[in-house]
């Protein structure tokens, strides 16, 4: 969907890498050896982004340090965008406000990371009906042509120590507060 609006294949792997987790930072290097992708390429596409302000830099010893911006006017819509992009939304949507005592939903795994990935990895904490929760995401699946996975803990069982131990690049999808 969004490849039709953005021809850069290089732009797309930036815009999820920086814009769906605005706590993502990469460097040029990294970029390349993530994306598999030429140096230049990237450094096209990262000084357009920059000059544009979607993009913010600082250096770090001899590398410069790339992070979305977001105080930038669009920011907010392209997470939109991506998170439509990648299913999110129906997955929030479909399945998170049906489920019934849900506390929190985090976006764990390579989408956290800003990589695009066939497979949606979650954690559910709450008090949710797992057989509920099984056939929501079989519909969800299809509709989003991902696979998704998923861990469930009940409040009780989860610290936020213990949570950023497990998963280190998490993104809060989802919460009761919100």
């Amino acid at each position: 969907m969004i490849e039709t609006l953005i021809s850069s294949k290089t732009r797309i792997k930036l815009l999820l890498k920086f814009f769906l987790n605005s706590s993502t930072t990469s460097y040029l290097r990294g970029l390349e050896n993530e994306f598999g992708d030429s140096t230049n390429a990237i450094r096209i596409e990262l000084n357009k982004l920059e000059n544009a302000g979607m993009l913010r830099s600082a250096l770090k010893g001899n590398k410069k340090i790339f992070q979305a911006n977001t105080s930038h006017p669009l920011f907010t819509e392209i997470h939109n965008i991506l998170l439509k992009h990648i299913g999110l939304d129906q997955i929030i949507a479909n399945v998170v406000e049906r489920l019934g005592d849900v506390e929190r939903v985090y976006l764990i795994g390579g989408f956290a990371k800003g990589i695009d990935s066939q497979v949606i990895d979650l954690i559910f904490v709450g008090s949710i009906d797992k057989t509920y929760l099984i056939h929501l995401i079989e519909k969800v699946e299809k509709l989003i042509q991902r696979k998704v996975r998923y861990l469930i803990y009940e409040e009780s069982e989860l610290s936020d120590v213990m949570l950023k131990d497990m998963n280190p690049e998490r993104l809060l999808l989802w919460s009761k507060d919100n």
